[in-house]
């Protein structure tokens, strides 16, 4: 699954075990990007993984969870109290937590506050070892305070009494990523830009499985404890050309870009966040990270860990191939927390209900409904569409994902996924789906598709023998204040042919797939 790491799985016939071999492995920050491709190649190189998760329910969805060398505990680093008790009886901890969706001071101090807490309770444990992958360009004059505090975050887990290791990564290039889907939607939707300065400063991007492949390999390379470690790719260039390369593996003409002759860093996030599906706050890190050069700074990572670093064409390549192929393992999306139902105790509650039969069995509707959102688009008439691209463009310029963020998967969700403006909070296969809207508005809304046995008989002859569904497809919105009662209001006249549509075509899709044999499509 790691290709190009230099060490082989311990169940080989005289390979000596890894180190940790009898203890687990802490991953906090499993759920995320990095975190959920790493546990798998932890699981590979032979190790025992304990996942330390805010919200386990999010693990379930990944196929290694049920795993007899995997374990997953409970806890919030914010605020449980005893954290030492998560973490006793393991070696080493990966910590790769981040707090991508948010900036600011306030933000800082808690994510510092958080690290302090995890290397406190780590040292209360009795941990050999944590293992940090942060950010290049996080240190000196000017940088933006998004990037100081992670800066802090790697400092703070180094001073305490557990020794760290610290990974400096500066553009890490994979399927999902954040940094590919922002060179990706750059290039397909402008043939033609005016970027900011910054466009000319020299990166070192890195391939996820490199990066993968060094935090795996340092758990058995003694001499990276305690060090502070950069880690690139073996191509340094400006982010100019990167554009170029991405617009080359995507079959396009080479794209027409003139530097202006400023930074501006607002007006970076602004353009960045406008054309793609990435959030202003996770835009942010990458257009003040830019302002001047990141590249390694030494390369003592790649002598002590030796592997084949991938080019910056060759990660692109990859990651391209992987999401043709819908093989994305883990998304940028994937951050964020889960909400809950407090979120809708009390107060008034608006509802949308509407039901319909379908001829196929539960098991095809719930498919159908699956398909919901990203590139497959909302079903209902064509002309609909601009309803849901009006209100997607309307979110985006509120600061919300819009409808630019997509789906990891084009035919199935697992909880916690993210599609379009929406958040996957429940997911039962044939029976329920579950979507909370993560986008800008003033109140809380869920859609919901419920799948069960219609009443009643299904008619005379050929018709009763087929089997039936019942399909309920629920919206809820919980408003805040005066301004939530507009808002809803102020839909009501769209519901019904954007609700009403969406229904027919799930219906429709739901029985074109039974007639034809289809599973998905």
């Amino acid at each position: 699954m790691s290709p190009g790491f230099p060490g082989g799985a311990p169940s080989q016939p005289g390979a000596e075990p890894p180190p940790f071999a009898d203890v687990p492995v802490l991953v906090a920050g499993a759920s995320g990007y990095v975190g959920a491709r790493l546990v798998p190649r932890l699981l590979d190189a032979g190790y025992s993984v304990r996942c330390l998760a805010r919200s386990p329910r999010k693990l379930q969805r990944r196929s290694w969870s049920q795993h007899p060398r995997v374990s997953v505990v409970e806890g919030d680093l914010a605020l449980t109290e005893d954290l030492a008790s998560l973490m006793r009886g393991c070696g080493a901890a990966f910590y790769l937590v981040h707090s991508l969706l948010s900036s600011g001071e306030h933000d800082n101090a808690r994510d510092v506050e958080c690290a302090r807490r995890f290397a406190r309770a780590a040292s209360e444990a009795g941990l050999a070892r944590i293992i940090y992958l942060g950010g290049l360009r996080e240190t000196g004059a000017g940088v933006a305070a998004r990037l100081a505090g992670r800066s802090e975050v790697g400092r703070v887990l180094s001073s305490g009494d557990v020794p760290a290791t610290v990974f400096r990564a500066a553009m890490v290039l994979g399927s999902g990523s954040v940094s590919f889907e922002i060179l990706r939607y750059l290039v397909q939707r402008q043939p033609f830009m005016l970027p900011p300065r910054w466009v000319k400063t020299e990166i070192q991007p890195i391939a996820v499985g490199n990066v993968l492949n060094y935090l795996v390999a340092c758990l058995a390379e003694p001499q990276t404890v305690g060090r502070t470690l950069d880690i690139g790719g073996p191509d340094i260039l400006p982010y100019l050309d990167l554009l170029q390369v991405m617009a080359e593996e995507l079959g396009l003409r080479r794209r027409l870009i003139v530097p202006l002759p400023v930074n501006a860093r607002r007006l970076s996030t602004w353009w960045i966040s406008m054309i793609t599906p990435v959030s202003r706050e996770m835009v942010r890190p990458l257009a003040d990270g830019l302002t001047s050069r990141v590249v390694c700074s030494e390369r003592d990572a790649t002598a002590l860990m030796p592997q084949r670093l991938f080019s910056a064409r060759e990660a692109i390549r990859s990651a391209l191939h992987r999401d043709q192929r819908s093989e994305v393992e883990s998304a940028w999306s994937d951050a964020g927390t889960i909400p809950g139902d407090p979120d809708w105790a009390g107060g008034r509650v608006f509802m949308d209900r509407r039901e319909m039969r379908v001829d196929a069995p539960p098991d095809a509707v719930f498919r159908a409904a699956c398909r919901v959102g990203g590139r497959h688009g909302y079903y209902g008439a064509r002309w609909l569409g601009w309803l849901w691209s009006v209100r997607g463009s309307l979110d985006e310029l509120a600061g919300g994902p819009g409808l630019q963020r997509g789906r990891r998967d084009p035919n199935t969700l697992r909880y916690g996924d993210a599609v379009d403006f929406w958040r996957v909070t429940a997911v039962e296969p044939g029976r329920r789906l579950r979507l909370h809207a993560e986008m800008k508005a003033p109140g809380h809304a869920l859609l919901e598709f419920s799948i069960d046995q219609p009443d009643g008989p299904a008619g005379d002859g050929a018709a009763a023998s087929r089997p039936s569904s019942r399909l309920t497809q629920t919206a809820t919105f919980l408003p805040r204040g005066l301004l939530g009662y507009a808002y809803w209001y102020s839909m009501l006249p769209f519901h019904f042919w954007i609700f009403t549509g969406m229904l027919q075509g799930i219906k429709e899709a739901a029985e074109r797939d039974e007639a034809t044999g289809v599973q998905n499509t």
